[in-house]
């Protein structure tokens, strides 16, 4: 059997790389007082709630 090549529609790394980077860029002089206020207010606009909470 020959295994046909496929062209990706959606590439998990690419764009976990893409995202990264880019959070990288926002927060690379921030102190930890203002990472921290980063994070939290990604996390509440984003809808996402916290483990735990």
């Amino acid at each position: 059997m020959e295994t046909k090549n496929k062209e990706k529609v959606f590439d998990a790394v690419k764009m976990m790389r893409e995202i990264r980077d880019k959070i990288s860029s926002e927060t690379e002089n921030m102190t930890f007082e203002e990472l921290k206020k980063y994070t939290d207010s990604r996390i509440k606009s984003g809808g996402l709630k916290p483990i735990g909470q």
